[in-house]
């Protein structure tokens, strides 16, 4: 009889020991370079959308910058312009801006609230210069919603047996900090 408590008791410190050493292990943050979140872009360009059924846009060449506002990325972009119906296409480029946010469910890092900060078209009057920069707000909402930055790999959300999750972010000059937390 004795055995036996003593081996329950021993059983629920070590529980109990478990349990606390789990409690101890608490946030950490994940630093995630621009480098590689620029690579993880490159792989998802060139990007073709039609928009309002009048034209056909190619966006090519992403590159990602940190602006000094915290939790906000600028992206620049080339853009090919050219309505289906003609032969006649535009270069331009294309500059939003958007606010980060971590998609714990998803596992990933989205700009959300994407605004056209700049769109130039070569060869195009102010005056649909302002209509194709409409057009662009339309459309990048849709294109930047659905684009992550950022996967998170099961072994970057795993630590010391535990299971982690994306809870928040900043930015650095250098790229991304995202918070992450044990699992509850």
């Amino acid at each position: 009889m004795y055995k036996l408590i003593k081996n329950v008791l021993m059983l629920a410190l070590a529980g109990s020991l478990l349990a606390s050493c789990a409690a101890l292990v608490g946030p950490r943050d994940i630093e995630i370079p621009l480098a590689k979140l620029q690579a993880g872009l490159d792989r998802r360009f060139p990007m073709h959308n039609r928009a309002l059924e009048l034209f056909d846009i190619e966006l090519s060449r992403p590159q990602l910058s940190v602006l000094s506002d915290n939790g906000r990325m600028a992206l620049s972009l080339d853009a090919l312009v050219a309505p289906p119906f003609t032969r006649k296409s535009w270069r331009g480029n294309l500059v939003l801006s958007g606010r980060l946010y971590v998609d714990a469910a998803r596992g990933a890092v989205f700009m959300g609230e994407p605004k056209v900060d700049r769109f130039t078209v070569d060869g195009i009057d102010g005056a649909r210069q302002q209509q194709m920069t409409k057009v662009a707000n339309l459309l990048m909402h849709n294109v930047v919603n659905d684009v992550p930055l950022y996967h998170f790999r099961m072994e970057d959300l795993r630590y010391g047996g535990l299971q982690f999750v994306p809870t928040r972010l900043a930015t650095t000059p250098r790229g991304l900090l995202v918070t992450v937390e044990p699992a509850k």
